[in-house]
C-alpha cells in the first residue's frame, strides 16, 4: 500500500512534463502558421480566400490568421529572361537571326498578381512584347545600322517602342540587350561572298585613285623640277656673262694703262711658259720672232 502511494506523485510529475511538451509543440505549430518571414529579395502576399489582403514588401516578421490566410511569394530582385533566337527582317527584306535577353523587375506586386498571377505568365507577356517591338524596330533599319547599333542604340529604340506598356502589369523593363545578331545559315555564305566582292571593288577603286594621284604628283614634280633647272641654267648663264663682261672690263682697264700693261703682259707670258713645261723636260726653246721671246728680250 505504501509502495502504491509513493508512485502516484511520480506519475503526477511526469504528466506535467507531458502537458508542457504538448503546449510547446502547439505553440510552435501556431507560430509557424501565424508568423510570416519576409526576406529582402521578395514580396509576401497574404491572401484570404484567394484575395490579396496584404502585401509585405519590407524585410522582417509579420502575422497572418492561421488556417484562413495563406502566403504567396514573388521575387523582388532584378530577373533575367532569355528570349529564344528568332528571325527578324530588316528594311531591305533580308532575314537576320536575333538572340537577346531582358532584365526586368516586379515594380507593383498588386498589379502583377491581378493581371499575370505568376512569373511564367509574366515571361510569356515579356516575350511577346519584346519580340514585337524588336521586329518593328529592325524592320525600319538597314543591316549595317542594326549591327552597328548593338552598342546601345538598338536597345534604346526597342525600349522606346515598348514605352510604358508593361507598367499595366506591374513590371519594369530595365534593359533589352542583344547577345547575337547573325545571318541564317542557308544564305550566310552567299552574303559573305557578296560582301567580299564589294570590299574588293572598293579596294580596287581606292587603288586606282591612289595610282592616278601618284601620277599627277610625279608629273607636277617633274614639271616643277624642269622649270627650276631652266631658271637655274638661265641664272648661271647670266652670271657667267656678267662675270666675263666684268673680266673684259678689268682687262681693258689694265691694258689701257701703259704703266701696268707691260707687267701684266710679262705675267701672262710666265703663265704661258709654265703651262708649256710638261713632262720631265723643263727646257723651253723659243724662236727669235716668238712674242714670248720678245717679252724676255725687252726685260734684258
Amino acid at each position: 500500500m505504501e509502495e502504491n502511494l509513493e508512485r502516484y506523485p511520480q506519475k503526477s510529475g511526469a504528466g506535467k512534463w507531458i502537458v508542457l511538451g504538448i503546449v510547446v509543440v502547439v505553440l510552435f505549430l501556431l507560430s509557424q502558421t501565424c508568423l510570416v518571414v519576409t526576406y529582402q529579395n521578395e514580396y509576401k502576399l497574404i491572401k484570404q480566400f484567394g484575395k490579396v489582403e496584404k502585401i509585405v514588401s519590407e524585410p522582417g516578421l509579420s502575422f497572418k490568421v492561421p488556417f484562413i490566410q495563406t502566403v504567396d511569394t514573388l521575387p523582388k530582385q532584378i530577373l533575367v529572361y532569355d528570349l529564344q533566337p528568332s528571325d527578324v527582317i530588316d528594311v531591305d527584306k533580308q532575314t537576320m537571326v536575333c538572340d537577346s535577353y531582358v532584365l526586368w523587375q516586379i515594380s507593383d506586386p498588386q498589379k502583377f498578381i491581378q493581371t499575370l498571377n505568376s512569373k511564367l505568365d509574366a515571361e510569356n507577356r515579356i516575350n511577346t512584347t519584346v519580340y514585337n517591338a524588336m521586329k518593328t524596330v529592325i524592320s525600319s533599319m538597314g543591316r549595317t545600322e542594326v549591327i552597328s547599333g548593338r552598342s546601345g542604340e538598338l536597345s534604346a529604340k526597342i525600349r522606346e517602342n515598348i514605352g510604358t506598356s508593361m507598367e499595366q502589369y506591374g513590371i519594369d523593363l530595365i534593359s533589352v540587350e542583344t547577345k547575337h545578331l547573325d545571318l541564317p545559315s542557308d544564305n550566310k555564305a552567299a552574303v559573305y561572298e557578296r560582301m567580299i566582292s564589294e570590299r574588293n571593288n572598293i579596294a580596287a577603286k581606292h587603288t586606282a585613285e591612289g595610282e592616278a594621284e601618284a601620277i599627277k604628283i610625279h608629273t607636277e614634280t617633274d614639271n616643277e623640277v624642269t622649270v627650276m633647272l631652266s631658271e637655274a641654267k638661265a641664272d648661271a648663264e647670266r652670271i657667267i656673262a656678267e662675270g666675263e663682261a666684268e673680266y673684259m672690263k678689268i682687262l681693258s682697264e689694265v691694258y689701257g694703262d701703259e704703266s701696268r700693261s707691260e707687267f701684266y703682259t710679262f705675267v701672262r707670258s710666265l703663265d704661258a711658259a709654265k703651262a708649256s713645261l710638261v713632262g720631265k723636260n723643263k727646257t723651253v726653246i723659243l724662236s727669235e720672232d716668238s712674242p714670248m721671246a720678245d717679252i724676255f728680250n725687252k726685260i734684258q
